[in-house]
């Protein structure tokens, strides 16, 4: 019988606490949430290893999804500076888990996710664990969920080669969009605020994650 509350307290002990994650929020969140919940059942013996974890694997032209690993989610979680009264989007959820952690750091979550398959995990798993303040959405990644906007937070669960100035604009007047903008060790966690209309940018620490789909941009051509 795995021990998973164990296998969480090492979790956050090694790889939460150890890296400068400081908001006591995030920690009891990550303490209680059970992150195995949340991968394949195939996977659960490995949901709290300090690595990105396969949700789906590429199949018929679309990129493998996956579960950041737990140090760079709750990094970028707390450069997000969530306040109990924000209203977030939360892109790229898989099966929920983000979602799940920031439920107990704002008010309410919008959960988008273009994959029909995952998005229902999400809301299933969400449901069974009693998560009241978050609502699943199916769209197009890249385009945010404009019914909502605006956002006093819009979080990427991947990293992207640059923002669409439609999530942009998408925040609230003081709203922050945190992701990982770039591939491999180039990367950087970056946290996006709307001011007046005006984005500013502010870089964070260096961090890795796999890209989302539709956050591509496209190779030029080469003479």
């Amino acid at each position: 019988m795995i021990d998973f509350v164990e296998l969480r307290r090492g979790m956050v002990d090694s790889q939460v606490r150890a890296n400068d994650v400081t908001d006591h929020r995030i920690v009891g969140a990550m303490l209680e949430i059970p992150r195995e919940r949340f991968v394949p059942e195939s996977l659960r013996s490995f949901a709290y290893i300090d690595d990105d974890l396969v949700l789906r694997p590429a199949a018929e032209g679309k990129p493998a999804r996956y579960l950041p690993e737990p140090m760079v989610l709750a990094r970028l979680v707390q450069l997000a500076d969530v306040r109990e009264t924000d209203h977030v989007l939360d892109i790229g959820v898989g099966t929920g888990y983000s979602s799940a952690l920031l439920s107990r750091l704002a008010q309410q979550i919008v959960a988008l996710e273009e994959d029909e398959a995952l998005a229902a995990t999400a809301a299933q798993t969400l449901s069974d664990l009693d998560v009241d303040n978050v609502a699943v959405m199916t769209g197009p990644l890249a385009e945010g969920w404009s019914p909502e906007a605006g956002y006093d937070v819009i979080f990427l669960n991947g990293a992207v080669d640059a923002v669409p100035p439609a999530l942009l604009g998408q925040l609230k007047d003081g709203g922050r969009l945190v992701c990982v903008v770039g591939r491999g060790g180039a990367a950087r966690a970056t946290v996006f605020t709307n001011v007046a209309g005006h984005t500013g940018e502010l870089a964070g620490f260096n961090a890795s994650l796999p890209l989302l789909p539709g956050f591509e941009t496209e190779p030029g051509f080469v003479f």
